[in-house]
């Protein structure tokens, strides 16, 4: 029966919107096996919310990959157990695609090789941005174009530690997309492009300082602004308590701010800044993980 191992994930990471994602060492363990019908239980995380039917998303990935290879679809016996918080924009759904595809890639034999499961997963989960760190761990720059995925892994930079703050509230993807304009000006599409660029070429010669800096974005954590309460005071509080750079998690409410290394009083200041505005927060620090989703 295998056991998957699978990475959270934060993804955008300022101006790489859909494009860039980094895997955590935050880890769902998921079992999955073949069984006579669908059989699904959770601990931890989400053990309230995650469907327990056919609408599971780890059951259809590990459907797909069935379908996929022309394999009749069984039933499953599928076991979470959940250290990734739900709808906090963390990927906590891209790793449940990815266990399922992982797992009945196992269960098959591994008919599938590593970028058809990337491609497979990120068609399911619509994020590739999410399931290409969770996949194959560090800094990952991705592209879906139609049904091909490109992506380029990147191992993350020494000494870099991120502090997780982590608000007791959900917020969907759906929600969250709902508040970014159709269109933006071609100088906020410059000024991304620019540092995105810049925040690619800063990871792989290992400048933090210079990451930090490539961090700023105009494309999506603007709009956002208005879905997670406090925000602003939360990235200000965090960069005068010495981080090197602050981004809002995925689609959020997470923020996650960047430092070179173990930086406790960052965390702490982002949680009094979310708690002046009135939200309760968790703080988590977190190394980037440089190891995707594996068998255990």
């Amino acid at each position: 029966m295998p056991r998957i191992r699978v990475p959270a994930t934060t993804a955008n990471l300022g101006p790489g919107f859909d494009a860039l994602g980094l895997a955590l060492e935050l880890y769902n363990y998921v079992s999955i096996e073949e069984a006579p019908e669908l059989e699904i239980t959770v601990q931890g995380e989400g053990e309230n919310s995650i469907p327990r039917g056919p609408d599971n998303i780890a059951y259809r990935a590990a459907a797909a990959v069935y379908t996929r290879v022309g394999k009749k679809v069984p039933g499953f016996k599928i076991a979470f157990e959940n250290h990734i918080p739900v709808a906090r924009g963390l990927g906590s759904s891209a790793a449940a695609v990815v266990a399922g595809v992982v797992g009945a890639n196992a269960l098959l034999g591994h008919p599938l090789s590593q970028e058809e499961l990337v491609s497979l997963a990120a068609r399911l989960e619509g994020h590739p941005d999410n399931v290409a760190p969770a996949l194959l761990g560090g800094l990952v720059v991705v592209v879906l174009n139609g049904q091909q995925v490109f992506y380029q892994r990147v191992d993350p930079p020494p000494g870099l530690s991120l502090q997780v703050a982590i608000p007791n509230f959900t917020l969907s993807t759906r929600v969250s997309r709902g508040v970014l304009p159709a269109m933006v000006p071609v100088e906020d599409a410059v000024f991304n492009l620019s540092r995105a660029a810049l925040l690619i070429a800063a990871a792989q010669a290992g400048n933090l300082e210079l990451m930090g800096k490539a961090m700023e974005d105009r494309l999506h954590q603007p709009y956002r602004l208005r879905l997670v309460p406090g925000m602003s005071e939360v990235f200000q509080a965090a960069l005068e308590a010495g981080a090197l750079a602050v981004t809002l998690s995925g689609s959020g409410p997470a923020v996650i701010a960047f430092c070179r290394g173990s930086s406790p009083k960052v965390g702490a200041a982002m949680k009094k800044a979310f708690e002046d505005n009135g939200v309760k927060c968790e703080i988590k620090e977190l190394k980037p993980a440089s190891q995707g989703a594996i068998l255990c």
